[in-house]
């Protein structure tokens, strides 16, 4: 099996990916990485030309994007169980929901963090709410807050990558963001995802 390579820092969204590892059980190493010059230096950007983290390098391929790393580690090794087999409603709810987290929600909640006021209307004269593809943080939350308060898990009964990149989101939004309200529904999952011994293994590096 080719090699697997983590570039990260401690304090950054790497931190889902370090937790996808440790739930696979494969061999891997970690370059931990400064931000700031390091973060900008010409060996870096040869791996990530954005001088951001995570990335991820597993042979002679290379992924950025933590979105893509979680669903590249979670169908590359699917024998681990987490991305559902292909032709099955729980496979297509994994892809809805792990780009619904990486979109509307990521924009969402980012917009609240930095105080982006929306408009009423475009450029184009049409509606701002209506443009944008999460529409509302408000929305955006009502929607989620629907599919949990009917599943387990994202993809049903099942623990996936999905789940992990959702945890890792609430618990920066919720708990030191405090851009998402620390509902029933989401605490009672995001409590319930945590629990997991491999997240408990990569917090304690």
């Amino acid at each position: 099996m080719s090699e697997i390579i983590l570039y990260t820092n401690k304090m950054s969204r790497g931190r889902s990916v370090h937790w996808m590892l440790e739930e696979l059980g494969e061999p891997y190493q970690i370059e931990w990485i400064d931000y700031g010059l390091p973060m900008k230096s010409a060996e870096y950007l040869k791996i990530n030309p954005m001088g951001k983290v995570p990335a991820l390098k597993h042979g002679d391929g290379i992924i950025t994007e933590t979105s893509a790393i979680l669903t590249y580690l979670a169908d590359t090794f699917s024998e681990k169980d987490f991305i559902p087999p292909q032709g099955t409603a729980q496979r297509a709810a994994f892809f809805r929901w792990m780009f619904f987290i990486a979109g509307p929600l990521e924009a969402a909640t980012t917009a609240k963090f930095l105080g982006w006021q929306t408009p009423d209307t475009t450029p184009l004269g049409t509606t701002a709410k209506g443009f944008l593809g999460f529409g509302s943080l408000e929305l955006t939350l009502a929607t989620l807050e629907e599919h949990l308060q009917q599943n387990t898990y994202i993809c049903g009964e099942q623990f996936t990558a999905a789940d992990i990149y959702l945890t890792a989101h609430l618990g920066f939004s919720m708990l030191v963001a405090k851009t998402v309200p620390s509902s029933p529904t989401l605490l009672a999952y995001y409590k319930r995802a945590s629990q997991r011994p491999a997240k408990q293994r990569a917090e304690s590096v």
